[in-house]
C-alpha cells in the first residue's frame, strides 16, 4: 500500500474520530431544563420527604438554598458538577431498601437517575418554573406548508392568530381541524357564551339569513346588557357571593349591590386593572366613589358568625386567612393555603410570606361583628342634603381634613372602638360574646383608647331598664371621672352623643355602673361600640346648634347598608405576627406586609397596604396575574383551559397545552387590549378554532378525548343558571328586569329551614318570579335546589371551577320542578296549532334553533298521542294539572308535556 493511500485512510480515521467525538461532547453535554426534566421527577418522587413539610435527614428539595446546603450528616446531598460524589445520586443506586431513596417506594427508573446524574453533573442549575417566569414576546407562528394543506382541506378555519398556534400542534400530531359548525349551532353557541342566554329571534334571523356578519353578531352580543349578568355569575363563584352569613345561624344580608356593580363594571368593560384594585382596595383611593367602596364587598363576602359564645377575633382571624387564600387563588392560580401551618410543599412560598401577605388585611375595621361594620350607609336624597351641608359647614369652618373625617363617619361610622374588646370584667360580662354588658356595681375596662381630644362621646347601646347610672373613669377606679351619664330604657339600638372630659393622649377607660333597682346578674344596657370624633367646629357661628343636631338625627336614621372594606387608622393599626403552626393563639415573630420572593418586587413608591397589593398584582411584571385571567376565559369558553388545572399553576400543575398561545393571549390583553376583558373574549370566539364543529369522529375523540388539541369546538352542558335561564327564555317568560334585592323563585315547600330565626322563602310575584338566574336568592346553608342539582356552589368558598356532573337528579329536576313545568306550558301555547306535526316542528325549533328531524318528531308525536289518550280518560286532570293555576285543554296539556320532553334533550341541555 503506497504512502498516498496510508495518508488518505488516516485522514478518513480522523474525520470519523472527530465526528464521534464531537457528537458524543454535544450528545453529553445536551443542557437539562431543570423546570420541565427535574421538576416533575422531584415533586412525584422526593419532595413528599424532603419538601416544605417534612425535611427528612435535614435534607429539603423545595428552595435552590435547602437543596445545596449542609444535611443532618453535616454534607451536602448536592454536589454541583459532581454527581459521583453526591449522596443524592448515591442513594438512587443502593440495593439496600433501608439506604435507597425514595424510601419504600419503587426505585428511580434508569432514564430518570441519568437525567438526575446529567444535571448535577452540569452545575445542578435551579430553573424556574415556567409560570413564575414573566411572559416574554411571542412571534406568531408562521404556517408550513404542510400546515397549509391541512387547512385547505377544512375550510376557513384561519380566523385570526389564535389559529395559528392550534394549527402548529395539530400538525404536530397529524390532526386536521375540524369543519365549521353550521350557522344555527354557532349564533347559539355564540350567544350562551357571551350572554348566557339563547340568541334572540332577530338575532337569530339577520345572522343565518346572512344579514350580519358574524363579527357583527359578536359585537351586537357584546354591546348586551346580559353580558354582564353571564360573566358576573362566573366572577360571584370567584368571589363567594351570597345573601346570607353562613354558618349555623345563617342570617341574611344585603351585599346585592355588589353583585350589581359587578354586572355593572362587566357591561361598562371596566379594564381588569382597575376592576382589581377597586375590589381590593376601593377605599384606599383618593376621595373613593360610593361604587368604589361597593366594590370592596368582594371581601366582605367572607362568611361572618353570629354564633353565642363564638370569640369574634378567632373569626375575624379566620376572615383575614380567607382573604389571603382568595386573593391567591382568584389573581395568581396559587395554593397559599397550603403555607398557612408550613412552607408550600411543592412551590417555592415560604411560611414567613403567608404571614406577610396576611399583613396586608390584617388592619382593616371588621371585627366578625352582627352588625357586619363597617357598612356603607344609603341614604335618600334628603338625607343626602343633609349630610352635604354638615360637611359643608366643617370644611367652612375648619379643614379639610375634618371634613373627610365626618364624611367618612357619616358614610361608614368609622374609626370606632368595639365594645367586645371590654375586659377585666366584675359584675358584668360580654353578653353573647359581643355586647358589653354590666350589673349592678359593674366594672371593666376598653384598653388604649384614643379619644382624638373629643368632647363627647358617642355611644351605640340599647337598654331594657331605667335608672343606671355610668361613670367613665381615666384607667382604673381611683382615676379621674371623664364623663358620668345616666342610661334609661331605650327602644331599640340608639347612637348618643355623651360629654365628655378631653384628653389628648391614648388611656384605658374604666367603666362603672349602678342601679340599686334591679336584681343580680341583671344587665343595665348592651353596648355595641365607642366613637370619638373631633368636635364639629364653628361653636360660635349662628346655626351651630342645628348642624349637631343633624349629625345626630342621621347617625341614628336607620338606611339601607351594606358591609364594606375599611382600613384602620394608624392610631388603631394592628401588629401581624407569624402564627406558630397556623395556630392562632400561638403568635410568634412580628413580620411586615410583603409579596413572594419568588414573584415580580414590590415597587417601594407602592403604599405597604392593600392598594400597594393591588398594584403589585396587576403589575406587568406580575407572571401570573394576566395568565391566570386569561386562562380561566378560556376555560369559560372551551370547558378547560390552556393550563387546565385552573386552580393551580403551580409545579404540581397540569403543564399548558399551548403554551406560547398562553403568553402571546396574556401579553396581548395586557398590553394591547389594555386589559379589556370585551376585547379578550372577541379574540377568542373570532378564532377559527372556537367556530368549529364540535361533532367528533370515533378516531378523533379517541386520539383527544379531552379535546386539548381543539381540533373540534366546544361542547358542554350548560351551567344551572343557563339551564333555567334558557327554559324561561325560549317560553316567552324571562323578565329582562336587572338589578336590586335577591328574588324568590318557586321551590318546594320545605327545603328552607332556618333555624334561630323568622326568615323563609316566601315566593316571588310577578316579573321577579321570572327573573335570570343571577339575581335568585343564595342561602349558604341551603342553596337553591335546582342550581345545586347542576352543580352551582353554596359559596362558602371561593370556587374556581364547578364540578360537571351527570347524575338522574338532574332529570328529576328538568322534569318535575314548578319552573319548568311552567315554562314547558309557556312553550306549548305556542306549539299549539292546527297541525300536531308543525306545533311540534315549532317547539323544537324554539328550544334548540335547529330543526327536528323526522325520527325525532315521530317519536315526539308518539308521546302526544299517549299523553292526550290518558288525559282524555281523566276527567279530573284539569284540577291540578303539574300544580299550574290555569285549566288547559286536553290537546295543550298533551303538548306541555311535550314541551317538557323537548327541554330535556342533550340538544337543548348542552352548548354544542
Amino acid at each position: 500500500m503506497n504512502r498516498q493511500k496510508l495518508l488518505s485512510y488516516a485522514k478518513i480515521w480522523i474525520s470519523l474520530i472527530a465526528i464521534s467525538l464531537i457528537y458524543s461532547c454535544n450528545s453529553s453535554s445536551e443542557q437539562i431544563d431543570f423546570s420541565t426534566q427535574i421538576k416533575p421527577i422531584l415533586n412525584n418522587k422526593c419532595i413528599s420527604c424532603h419538601g416544605g413539610v417534612k425535611k427528612s435527614g435535614g435534607f429539603s428539595l423545595l428552595f435552590k438554598e435547602e437543596a445545596f446546603a449542609a444535611t443532618k450528616s453535616g454534607k451536602p446531598a448536592i454536589i454541583p458538577g459532581n454527581a459521583s460524589e453526591s449522596e443524592f445520586i448515591k442513594r438512587l443506586h443502593e440495593e439496600d431498601p433501608e439506604l435507597r431513596m425514595p424510601y419504600e417506594k419503587p426505585k428511580l427508573s434508569k432514564e430518570e437517575i441519568d437525567l438526575l446524574t446529567k444535571w448535577i453533573d452540569q452545575g445542578a442549575k435551579w430553573g424556574q418554573h415556567w409560570a413564575y417566569s414573566l411572559p416574554k414576546e411571542v412571534k406568531v407562528p408562521a404556517i408550513t406548508e404542510e400546515a397549509s394543506l391541512i387547512i385547505n382541506e377544512k375550510n376557513d378555519f384561519l380566523q385570526n392568530d389564535i389559529d395559528k398556534f392550534i394549527i402548529n400542534r395539530l400538525e404536530d400530531n397529524d390532526l386536521p381541524p375540524n369543519h365549521p359548525a353550521d350557522k344555527s349551532t354557532l349564533i347559539r353557541r355564540l350567544s350562551f357564551d357571551i350572554t348566557g342566554l339563547p340568541p334572540t329571534n332577530n338575532l337569530y334571523e339577520a345572522f343565518t339569513k346572512g344579514e350580519i356578519t358574524y363579527e357583527e353578531a359578536v359585537d351586537n352580543l357584546l354591546a348586551q346588557d346580559t353580558f354582564g349578568e353571564k360573566w358576573a355569575s362566573w366572577w360571584l363563584d370567584l368571589a363567594r357571593y351570597a345573601d346570607t352569613k353562613g354558618y349555623e345561624k345563617d342570617n341574611g344580608r344585603s351585599m346585592w349591590r355588589y353583585r350589581d356593580w359587578v354586572i355593572k363594571s362587566f357591561n361598562e368593560d371596566m379594564p381588569y386593572d382597575q376592576f382589581t384594585t377597586e375590589q381590593l382596595a376601593g377605599d384606599l383611593l383618593p376621595n373613593p366613589s360610593v361604587d368604589q367602596l361597593i366594590a370592596t364587598a368582594f371581601h366582605r363576602n367572607t362568611m361572618n358568625n353570629d354564633e353565642g359564645g363564638t370569640d369574634d377575633e378567632e373569626f375575624r382571624v379566620a376572615s383575614v386567612m380567607d382573604r389571603v387564600n382568595t386573593t391567591f387563588s382568584v389573581w395568581q392560580s396559587t395554593t397559599m393555603e397550603c403555607v398557612q401551618c408550613h412552607s408550600h410543599p411543592y412551590d417555592p412560598f415560604k411560611f414567613e410570606e403567608y404571614y406577610k401577605s396576611y399583613a396586608y388585611f390584617n388592619n382593616t375595621a371588621d371585627e366578625d361583628t352582627p352588625d357586619e361594620s363597617p357598612n356603607i350607609r344609603f341614604y335618600t336624597d334628603e338625607q343626602n342634603d343633609k349630610k352635604n351641608k354638615i360637611i359643608s359647614w366643617v370644611e367652612k369652618y375648619g379643614t379639610k381634613k375634618e371634613a373627610e373625617l365626618y364624611e367618612e363617619f357619616l358614610s361608614f361610622m368609622e374609626p370606632k372602638y368595639l365594645a367586645h374588646d371590654a375586659t377585666d370584667f366584675v359584675n358584668g360580662e360580654l353578653a353573647d360574646t359581643k355586647y358589653l354588658a354590666l350589673w349592678d356595681d359593674g366594672s371593666c375596662v376598653l384598653k388604649n383608647v384614643n379619644t382624638q381630644g373629643a368632647s363627647a362621646m358617642y355611644m351605640n347601646y340599647q337598654a331594657y331598664v331605667d335608672g343606671t347610672t355610668m361613670t367613665i373613669r381615666e384607667n382604673n377606679s381611683h382615676g379621674e371621672i371623664l364623663a358620668h351619664f345616666k342610661i334609661d330604657k331605650t327602644k331599640g339600638n340608639i347612637i348618643r352623643k355623651i360629654p365628655f372630659k378631653k384628653t389628648n393622649k391614648p388611656t384605658n377607660l374604666y367603666f362603672e355602673s349602678n342601679n340599686d333597682r334591679i336584681g343580680k346578674q341583671v344587665s343595665t344596657s348592651f353596648i355595641t361600640w365607642f366613637a370619638f370624633i373631633k368636635d364639629i367646629p364653628g361653636v360660635s357661628e349662628a346655626g351651630y346648634s342645628q348642624i349637631n343636631k343633624s349629625f345626630l338625627e342621621l347617625l341614628n336614621t336607620d338606611s339601607p347598608q351594606l358591609p364594606i372594606m375599611v382600613e384602620n387608622p394608624d392610631f388603631m393599626s394592628r401588629t401581624t405576627q407569624i402564627f406558630e403552626r397556623g395556630n392562632w393563639l400561638a403568635k410568634g415573630d412580628t413580620v411586615q406586609p410583603g409579596t413572594p420572593k419568588i414573584l415580580n418586587d414590590y415597587n417601594e413608591e407602592w403604599p405597604a397596604n392593600r392598594l400597594g397589593l393591588s398594584k403589585w398584582l396587576v403589575s406587568k411584571e406580575n407572571p401570573l396575574t394576566a395568565r391566570t385571567l386569561v386562562n380561566r376565559v378560556w376555560h369559560q369558553i372551551f370547558g378547560r383551559g390552556i393550563v387546565s388545572s385552573l386552580e393551580d399553576m403551580g409545579t404540581q400543575s397540569d403543564p399548558p397545552s399551548h403554551p406560547r398561545l398562553l403568553d402571546w393571549l396574556s401579553l396581548r390583553f395586557m398590553n394591547e387590549h389594555a386589559w379589556g376583558m370585551k376585547a379578550l373574549i372577541k379574540d377568542i370566539v373570532m378564532s377559527g378554532t372556537y367556530r368549529q364543529s364540535s361533532v367528533a369522529t370515533p378516531e378523533l375523540y379517541q386520539k383527544d378525548p379531552n379535546n386539548e388539541l381543539y381540533a373540534r369546538g366546544p361542547r358542554l352542558r350548560l351551567s344551572a343558571e343557563q339551564i333555567r335561564d334558557q327554559a324561561l327564555a325560549i317560553s316567552g317568560l324571562l323578565s329582562k328586569k336587572m338589578y336590586g334585592p335577591g328574588v324568590m323563585p318557586p321551590q318546594p315547600d320545605g327545603v328552607w329551614q332556618s333555624v334561630y330565626s323568622n326568615e323563609s322563602w316566601i315566593e316571588s310575584k310577578g316579573e321577579d318570579k321570572y327573573r335570570r338566574a343571577i339575581y335568585t336568592y343564595l342561602k349558604r346553608t341551603s342553596p337553591y335546589p335546582s342550581f345545586i342539582t347542576f352543580d352551582a356552589g353554596s359559596r362558602e368558598v371561593c370556587t374556581i371551577r364547578r364540578t360537571v356532573t351527570n347524575t338522574p337528579l338532574q332529570a328529576l329536576v328538568t322534569l318535575n320542578d314548578p319552573v319548568y313545568i311552567e315554562a314547558a306550558y309557556a312553550l306549548a301555547k305556542s306549539m299549539d296549532t292546527e297541525s300536531v306535526e308543525k306545533g311540534i316542528s315549532i317547539g323544537y325549533k324554539k328550544a334548540t334553533f335547529s330543526e327536528i328531524n323526522s325520527e325525532k318528531l315521530e317519536v315526539l308525536k308518539n308521546l302526544y298521542n299517549q299523553a292526550l289518550e290518558e288525559f282524555e280518560t281523566q276527567n279530573e286532570f284539569q284540577e291540578n294539572f303539574a300544580g299550574l293555576q290555569e285549566k288547559p285543554t286536553k290537546k295543550l296539556a298533551a303538548l306541555t308535556i311535550v314541551a317538557n320532553a323537548i327541554m330535556n334533550l342533550d340538544e337543548f341541555l348542552t352548548k354544542a
